[in-house]
C-alpha cells in the first residue's frame, strides 16, 4: 500500500463511519477497488483508522463530553452519571459479540456479496425510519439505550451501518433526532477503544509492511474528514434527510450484488 491509497482509505473511513452507509462495507470495497492487499490476519492499519475517527468524534463533542466527564465526579447521582451509565449499558450487546462471534465476523470481510446483502439491510432501516411516526422522547431510557446497543453489536457485519443502525433504531424507538445523534455518536468511543485495547492484549496488532508514514497519511485523512462527516451527520440527522442514505445504499447493495454474482 502506498501513500495515496492509505489517504484514499483514510477518506472513506472518515466519511462512512458517521454517514449512515457502513464504513467497514465501504472500507471492504475501496480496498477491492484499488487493489489493496493486507493479510487477513493483520488489522493494524483499519484500527488506526478507526482510532482516528474516535478523535475526532472527541473533538466535535468535546463539551458534551467535557459536562460528562465533569458530571461523574459529583457525589450526588446526576443526569450525566446516568447518561453514561446507559453507554455503558449500550456497550454489553456489543461486548457479547465481540467476545463470541468476532473470529466469525471477520470472515465475512472477504464476502462482497454479504457486504451487499448488509447494504440493502441498511437502507432497509433507514427508509422504515424516515417514514416512522415521530414521537419527543427528550430522554433515552435505560431500555432504549439496551436496544440501540444491540443495534451497534448488529451492525459489527460488515455492510450493516453502525451510525445508520442505531440512529435509525432510536427513531423507532421514539428518541429526538438531536438526542439519537449525539448518544449514537458518543455510545461508539468506548466500544473501538475497548476492542484496540482487546486486539492489542491478544497481539492482533501485528507490523504492517508500510512506512509509518503512510500510516500517519491515513489517520490524518481519516481524522479530517471523519470530524467534517460528524458535525454534517449531525444536522443531516437533526432535518430528517435519512432517506437519500437510505437511496444510496440500496444503490450500492445492489451494485454490490450484481458484481458478486456476475
Amino acid at each position: 500500500m502506498d501513500t495515496l491509497q492509505a489517504i484514499v482509505l483514510g477518506i472513506v473511513q472518515g466519511l462512512t463511519e458517521f454517514l449512515p452507509v457502513s464504513s467497514s462495507g465501504h472500507l471492504q470495497l475501496a480496498k477491492e477497488l484499488l487493489g489493496v492487499s493486507i493479510p487477513d490476519n493483520n488489522i493494524t492499519f483499519d484500527v488506526m483508522l478507526h482510532a482516528a475517527t474516535v478523535c475526532s468524534t472527541i473533538v466535535v463533542l468535546w463539551r458534551e463530553l467535557r459536562r460528562l466527564l465533569l458530571g461523574l465526579f459529583s457525589r450526588r447521582f446526576n443526569e450525566e452519571q446516568a447518561y453514561v451509565l446507559k453507554i455503558l449499558i449500550s456497550m454489553v450487546p456489543a461486548g457479547i459479540v465481540g467476545v463470541l462471534f468476532s473470529d466469525r465476523i471477520e470472515q465475512l470481510f472477504g464476502s462482497l456479496g454479504f457486504v451487499g446483502a448488509m447494504l440493502l439491510v441498511t437502507a432497509a432501516l433507514l427508509a422504515f425510519a424516515y417514514y416512522a411516526r415521530p414521537r419527543r422522547k427528550e430522554t433515552i431510557s435505560y431500555r432504549d439505550a439496551l436496544l440501540i446497543g444491540a443495534a451497534q453489536a448488529a451492525a459489527t457485519m460488515p455492510g450493516l451501518s453502525r451510525s445508520g443502525s442505531t440512529i435509525a433504531t432510536g427513531l423507532l424507538l421514539g428518541n429526538t433526532k438531536e438526542s439519537v445523534a449525539h448518544f449514537s455518536f458518543l455510545m461508539v468511543i468506548p466500544v473501538i477503544l475497548g476492542k484496540m485495547l482487546l486486539d492489542l492484549v491478544s497481539g492482533d496488532l501485528a507490523a504492517l509492511d508500510m512506512s509509518w508514514g503512510t500510516i500517519a497519511a491515513g489517520f490524518a485523512a481519516a481524522f479530517a474528514t471523519g470530524s467534517f462527516a460528524c458535525k454534517f451527520m449531525i444536522d443531516i440527522v437533526k432535518r430528517g434527510k435519512l432517506i437519500w442514505f437510505a437511496v444510496y445504499c440500496a444503490v450500492a447493495g445492489i451494485v454490490s450484488l450484481t458484481a458478486y454474482f456476475c
